[in-house]
C-alpha cells in the first residue's frame, strides 16, 4: 500500500507546486490568513471533509496579538479582491482565520496533523538569482513573504487531504487536519487547543522544512530543542511637562523604560537551561522639549525549559513594575504571543523513524535542536496531557537562503516528501487491509 500511496503521490507533483506557488504570491501574515483559509475550506469542502472554519476553530478570547481593526478590515476587502472564496471568506472577517478538516472513517483512533498558514512581514528579494521573481511567482502582497516554508506546509496539509480522501473507506478512525493561523510570533496555537480541538486526539503531528547540507531531502522525527518562549507588548504611562520651565512636574516614562531595558538585561540567569531575552523595539517621546510621557517596547523572553521560561518572564515583569514605580509612571503589559518547549514521546518518534525509513524510504538524519520557538507545543502538551502521542518532525530539504529572509526559497521536492510523510503515518495507524 505505501508503494501505491507513493505513486499516486508522485502523480500530483505538478498540482502540489502549482498551489504552492499560488499561496507563496498571495502571502498573509498571521490573523490576516483570509484569502489563504477560504480556498483551504473550499478544497477540503470539495473532497467531502467536515469543515471547521473562523470561530468555530480559535476561540476568540485566547487569540494573541492580533492586528488592529482597520488592518484586518483592509485586508479583509484585498482577500475578495484578489480570490478568496466568497462564501467561506466571510467566517474569517476580524481574523477567525483558522479552519479544521475531519474525515470520519468508523470507529478507531483520531489522528491530527497541523499545518501552519501564515507569512511574514519581510519585503521579497527582487532579482533573477530568486527563483520565486524570476518565475513570476513572488508575493504580491505588500510587506509579506512566505520566508518560512509555511506555503509548504499549507499544500502539504492538502496534498494529504486529497489522497486521504481517496482511501477513506480502507481507514479506521478519525483523521482531524488542522491548518493553523498566526504560527509566527507563537499567537495562533493557543486558541485552537483552548476550544478543545485536541482534547479527543489519540496522536498528533506536526513538521516543519527545515534546510540541507546538500542536495538530499531527509527526514527528522523527534524535532525538538525549541525554546519556550513569552512575548510582550509594554506601555509606560507619565506625564508631560516642559523639560526647562518645569521638568519636576513631569514623570519621565523614557527613564522608566530605559531603566527597565537597562536592568533586563542583568536578570540572574536560570541554572535549569539556556534562557534568552530581546527589547526588538522602543518608542519614546513627542519632543526635545518634553519630559516624555509615553514609552512602548516589544520585548521577548526565551527558556531552554518551560520552567526556565517561566523564571524570565516573571522576573521581566517584576523589573517592569519596579521601573514604572521608580519614576512615578504607570504600566500596561499585553500578551502577544507564548509556547512551551516542544515535548515529543519516545515511543510514538522511534515509531515513526521505523515507518519513514523501513516503509517510505526516506533517508533519515538525526533531528538536533531546532532552536527558535514554535507553538504547535500547545498542541503536544495538551495531547499528552489526555494520554496521547505526540511528535514534531523535521522534512530537511535544500534551500535557497536562511528562513526569514527575503531570499528565501525552498526545493519543492518536499511537496510531495510530505504528503507521503502524513499518508503513510495515516495509513500505518488508521489503515486496514494490505499492509
Amino acid at each position: 500500500m505505501y508503494e501505491k500511496l507513493a505513486k499516486r503521490i508522485d502523480g500530483i507533483a505538478e498540482e502540489l507546486k502549482m498551489t504552492r506557488r499560488d499561496f507563496h504570491k498571495h502571502a498573509e501574515t498571521g490573523w490576516l490568513e483570509m484569502r489563504t483559509a477560504s480556498l483551504v475550506a473550499r478544497k477540503l469542502t470539495n473532497l467531502g471533509y467536515e469543515v471547521l472554519i473562523g470561530a468555530d476553530v480559535c476561540k476568540d478570547e485566547e487569540r494573541m496579538g492580533l492586528p488592529p481593526q482597520d488592518v484586518l478590515d483592509q485586508h479583509y476587502q484585498w482577500a475578495l479582491e484578489h480570490g478568496a472564496d466568497p462564501e467561506f471568506v466571510q467566517n474569517t472577517r476580524g481574523g477567525f482565520t483558522g479552519v479544521i478538516g475531519i474525515l470520519r472513517c468508523g470507529e478507531g483512533p483520531v489522528v491530527a496533523m497541523r499545518f501552519d498558514m501564515d507569512a511574514l512581514g519581510v519585503v521579497e528579494a527582487e532579482n533573477e538569482q530568486h527563483r520565486p521573481s524570476r518565475e513570476e511567482f513572488a508575493s504580491m502582497t505588500p510587506g509579506m513573504m512566505h520566508a518560512c516554508g509555511h506555503d509548504g506546509h499549507t499544500t502539504i496539509g492538502l496534498g494529504t487531504a486529497a489522497i486521504l480522501a481517496e482511501i477513506k473507506d480502507q481507514l479506521t478512525g478519525t483523521v482531524k487536519l488542522i491548518f493553523q493561523p498566526a504560527e509566527e510570533g507563537v499567537r495562533g496555537s493557543h486558541s485552537i487547543v483552548e476550544h478543545g480541538h485536541l482534547d479527543d486526539v489519540d496522536y498528533v503531528m506536526g513538521a516543519h522544512l527545515m534546510g540541507s547540507e546538500d542536495d538530499e531531502c531527509y527526514i527528522c522525527p523527534g524535532l525538538a530543542g525549541t525554546l519556550a518562549t513569552t512575548k510582550l507588548d509594554v506601555v509606560f504611562k507619565g506625564k508631560p511637562a516642559h523639560a526647562g520651565v518645569d521638568p519636576q512636574l513631569g514623570k519621565n516614562a523614557m527613564l522608566a523604560a530605559a531603566t527597565a531595558v537597562m536592568n533586563i538585561q542583568a536578570i540572574p540567569r536560570h541554572g535549569g537551561g539556556d534562557s534568552r531575552i530581546n527589547v526588538g523595539t522602543l518608542h519614546a517621546g513627542s519632543g526635545r522639549n518634553v519630559v516624555c510621557d509615553n514609552a512602548k517596547m516589544e520585548l521577548e523572553v526565551r527558556g531552554e525549559t518551560t520552567e526556565v521560561n517561566a523564571y524570565m518572564e516573571a522576573y521581566t515583569l517584576d523589573i517592569l513594575r519596579g521601573a514604572a514605580m521608580m519614576h512615578g509612571c504607570t504600566l500596561e503589559t499585553k500578551k502577544m504571543g507564548s509556547a512551551a518547549a516542544i515535548e515529543c514521546t519516545p515511543a510514538f518518534t522511534e515509531h515513526i523513524k521505523k515507518v519513514c525509513t523501513e516503509k517510505l524510504h526516506m533517508k533519515y538524519q538525526n533531528p538536533g535542536d531546532m532552536g527558535g520557538s514554535e507553538d504547535f507545543a500547545y498542541m503536544t502538551k495538551r495531547v499528552i496531557e489526555k494520554g496521547g502521542q505526540a511528535c514534531f518532525t523535521g522534512i530537511r530539504i535544500p534551500c535557497s537562503a536562511p528562513f526569514h529572509n527575503s531570499g528565501f526559497d525552498f526545493d519543492e521536492r518536499a511537496l510531495t516528501m510530505g504528503v507521503k510523510f502524513y499518508t503513510g503515518m495515516v495509513w500505518d495507524l488508521l489503515g486496514k487491509g494490505e499492509n
